[in-house]
């Protein structure tokens, strides 16, 4: 299930592009109070923009503006929004989109070929281990991008290692949707209630909210430890709320696949320019088919590198790598800059951590300071410095360490009302202001 256009060539795809982006520009100029206001504001012609290099003409759109303007980015009226949710709000207050049914009929399409690039079937059952409720897009998509393949679906929710067990036993599900660290308290479960994982029905995951690979896509620590343990596939995926799409890994496992007919992508510099193919920079998003709230050149916030050779798959359109960190979680100490996911990566090298959290803060001079709170069953000398020495062999710094309870740290990781693990605490100011 590849859909024509992800195999067309460079050109055919970007002929596509320019013109949906067409249209997308006559129907926000229309509809989207922001939009209108926008581009009178910058006195922009639309008239002018014909093709993608042209979209550096209209200004980005920032979390800033989605949060000071949410309700002027509506497009339609209220009684044609049947569903409403919200981001997770993680680096700031959240924001709320409204969907149509077309635009449920779009999130069920984007995850519907995004499972059939990770080899699910309508022969396949689903069991989902993450919420489908409290206003969470990537629960409602996963149910409804099933049921557009025709795959089973068992909703489970997230936790519960004894009750996901029993599902899998019971229904026989062939792929997991988890986040990843999770899998590794279901082999925990299994080894110690005599379940054997690897003669279960699961032959693939499809993990969200965490890194598995390294750059050059080779598996990180974490993915290597669910590996030795459990004979399964595991492919990334990387979404967001605000683009309503998904990039999947195909069974290559090189990177997320672009849906071309579904959103636009640009990777720009701190100036908000293009930046050289191969290099990393942020990923700016437009979403193309959206009726309730599309937007126009969106920054997300997340620091990607894009990769533009076809793919032995089929598909020819650019792939994303690994997401290397968010803009806003970018920690600069002691003259190195750190992103979050290369100290997890770190972390989970440490069989004795249980969990852990990560705090930032500032010190007295204002400049960034590292705590991480550690659970661990063994609080010995010997670990801390083999952790500090860790950090200063791969990232030529050691952070401040502090041992608590595991108990008191998974309510640190799991906050009320929360829909995913959180692993990173920023209480700077100029966090917080932003």
């Amino acid at each position: 299930m590849i859909p024509e256009i992800e195999k067309k060539s460079k050109k055919e795809i970007k002929q596509l592009q320019e013109q949906k982006l067409q249209e997308l520009l006559l129907y926000v100029a229309e509809k989207s109070p922001f939009y209108k206001k926008r581009f009178i504001g910058c006195d922009i012609d639309i008239s002018t923009i014909q093709k993608l290099d042209d979209l550096t003409q209209i200004p980005v759109t920032t979390k800033d503006d989605l949060q000071k303007y949410n309700d002027d980015f509506f497009c339609v009226e209220k009684s044609k929004i049947v569903d409403y949710v919200t981001t997770s709000g993680t680096t700031g207050m959240p924001v709320f989109f409204g969907l149509t049914d077309k635009d449920l009929d779009r999130l069920a399409y984007n995850e519907a070929i995004s499972f059939a690039c990770s080899k699910v079937t309508k022969d396949d059952v689903i069991q989902l281990m993450t919420t489908i409720d409290r206003r969470f897009m990537a629960g409602l998509a996963y149910f409804l991008g099933a049921r557009e393949l025709s795959a089973g679906i068992i909703r489970v929710g997230s936790g519960i290692p004894e009750l996901q067990w029993d599902s899998i036993q019971k229904f026989k599900p062939t792929y997991l949707i988890a986040v990843p660290s999770f899998l590794l308290k279901l082999i925990e479960f299994a080894e110690k209630n005599n379940i054997n994982q690897n003669e279960s029905s699961v032959k693939g995951v499809i993990c969200i909210g965490e890194p598995l690979k390294n750059q050059d896509f080779s598996l990180n620590t974490l993915s290597k430890k669910i590996k030795e343990k459990w004979n399964i596939e595991l492919y990334s995926t990387y979404a967001s709320t605000e683009m309503g799409t998904a990039f999947a890994e195909c069974e290559y496992q090189i990177g997320g696949h672009h849906h071309p007919e579904l959103i636009i992508t640009e990777i720009l510099d701190d100036d908000n320019q293009p930046v050289k193919n191969g290099v990393e920079g942020e990923l700016v998003v437009t979403t193309l088919g959206v009726e309730g709230m599309p937007l126009l050149r969106f920054k997300t916030g997340d620091i990607v590198k894009a990769h533009y050779e076809a793919c032995d798959c089929g598909r020819n359109t650019i792939r994303l790598g690994p997401v290397v960190g968010r803009k806003k979680q970018m920690i600069k100490y002691k003259g190195t800059t750190i992103y979050p996911p290369a100290m997890y990566n770190l972390l989970n090298d440490f069989t004795e951590i249980k969990n852990y959290i990560i705090e930032i803060d500032e010190n007295e001079i204002g400049t960034d300071k590292i705590t991480i709170k550690l659970g661990a069953k063994d609080a010995s000398n010997e670990l801390i410095t083999n952790i500090k020495d860790h950090f200063r062999a791969k990232l030529r710094v050691a952070p401040e360490l502090e041992f608590v309870s595991i108990a008191e740290i998974s309510k640190l990781q799991f906050p009320k009302m929360s829909r995913k693990p959180m692993l990173f605490i920023d209480k700077r100011k100029s966090y917080v202001s932003k």
